[in-house]
């Protein structure tokens, strides 16, 4: 009996201990618990000192977003490239986390990645002193149209930097790494180095927005860029696409009234 009741002992002991360290902070079960709340939604802003036109961006998530990088920029309608509105501070700086191993163990690195989001690096039209026109230092986007690509559902809140009138367009570019298919294969181009650091290309989305006019303005499909980087044409083959599809839930542009 009296080894019974030891052995009963023994165990409330250790299921007060395991439940202590489930529920007091600091504890491993504590912090564990808190990792797996994950942000549903955030809201950032960009070009905050621009004098022009209040815009939202509303954008989903899909099933297959996982870290892709994006550039969000408006046009006129005739297709004319006017300014960026955000786009992922590693490309806008040229810097990635994870872009020198020259010590064996990574760090941050200027990297450049051509195939990532050349539809719009094309469109802005700014060539570097290597001779491609994708950002790296000393040829940044500034800081105030840059972050970090948000892991979860987000709002971007957003200005351009002068008034807009009539309509004009609003577009997206979006690539996620290491999405291959069955079209799309990691030795489609084999001796293409540019394709490998990009797998299904980049897609564009676009809507056509009226200035002043308040709405939501939901932004569509129009093409893919190439799959290397190598020009700026927008390619319509979407039909190649499958798990890129599922990058974006939905993405739209919101304009309030006054704005």
């Amino acid at each position: 009996m009296k080894n019974i009741n030891n052995t009963l002992i023994t165990l409330v002991l250790v299921a007060s201990a395991v439940a202590l360290i489930a529920f007091v902070p600091g504890g491993d079960g504590f912090q564990k618990r808190k990792k797996a709340k994950a942000v549903e939604h955030l809201t950032f802003q960009t070009n905050i000192n621009g004098q022009g036109n209040a815009l939202n961006l509303e954008f989903v998530k899909g099933p297959e977003h996982n870290h892709p990088l994006m550039a969000v920029w408006i046009e006129d309608i005739d297709g004319n490239y006017i300014q960026t509105l955000f786009v992922a501070a590693s490309i806008a700086k040229g810097v990635f986390a994870y872009g020198d191993k020259s010590t064996g163990r990574w760090k941050a690195g200027e990297i450049q990645r051509p195939a990532a989001l050349p539809y719009w690096a094309h469109k802005r039209n700014v060539m570097n002193d290597k001779g491609n026109f994708m950002p790296r230092p000393g040829f940044e986007v500034p800081d105030a149209y840059s972050g970090a690509t948000p892991k979860a559902n987000f709002t971007l809140e957003t200005r351009t930097d002068k008034p807009m009138s009539g309509k004009f367009r609003v577009l997206m570019e979006i690539n996620q790494s290491w999405d291959w298919n069955r079209y799309w294969t990691n030795n489609k181009f084999p001796d293409d180095r540019e394709y490998k650091t990009s797998s299904q290309p980049a897609i564009v989305y676009a809507a056509e927005v009226t200035a002043g006019v308040p709405g939501e303005y939901p932004m569509q499909p129009i093409g893919r860029s190439h799959h290397a980087g190598a020009d700026g044409k927008l390619y319509n083959d979407l039909e190649t696409l499958t798990t890129a599809m599922k990058i974006v839930e939905s993405v739209k542009v919101v304009v309030k009234a006054g704005n």
